[in-house]
């Protein structure tokens, strides 16, 4: 177990202390994407749905995800963001949505697990705000697309095939 750091030498779980990490500037990008069906996606677009601005509250969500990361996952630490960048696009191949979100900050440890909490966030708050109308819709696809910074360096989802 000495190649996963959540865990001590008794395979105990613990927080990794990173008090001995050099700050340096840590940016993750993570993505999602939520499929339904056309008339749900026409909907959003006309912004017919009666809860609301479906991606301007999407949007909040992902915001609040990336802020309360520490409150869900019991290892991670709380970390000073600097910046969280949310983007929807509608899906190429299916009718249906992709978010992407990039988080940044200056610290001692990565920011991969607030923008993929950020990404969830937000997936399902349009779930949410939706499924009255389609409560077929099907959240998948959550990974880092990439991260910048720390002592493993940079790493792209291309470097993963």
């Amino acid at each position: 177990m000495n190649d996963l750091t959540h865990f001590d030498e008794s395979g105990r779980a613990r927080m990794v202390d990173v008090s001995a990490k050099d700050v340096t500037t840590r940016i993750a990008v993570a993505s999602g994407t939520i499929r339904m069906l056309p008339e749900t996606l026409q909907r959003i677009r006309d912004g017919a749905l009666k809860k609301g601005d479906v991606l301007a509250v999407a949007d909040v969500a992902a915001v609040m995800g990336a802020k309360k990361t520490p409150d869900l996952i019991p290892m991670c630490h709380p970390l000073m963001l600097s910046g969280i960048d949310v983007s929807f696009s509608e899906l190429e191949q299916e009718t249906g949505l992709k978010i992407e979100v990039s988080v940044t900050c200056n610290g001692k440890t990565g920011v991969e697990m607030e923008a993929l909490t950020a990404v969830s966030t937000a997936l399902l708050t349009i779930y949410d705000m939706c499924k009255a109308v389609d409560k077929g819709m099907c959240i998948g696809d959550i990974q880092v697309e990439k991260k910048q910074g720390g002592k493993s360096g940079d790493w792209t989802r291309e470097q993963a095939s």
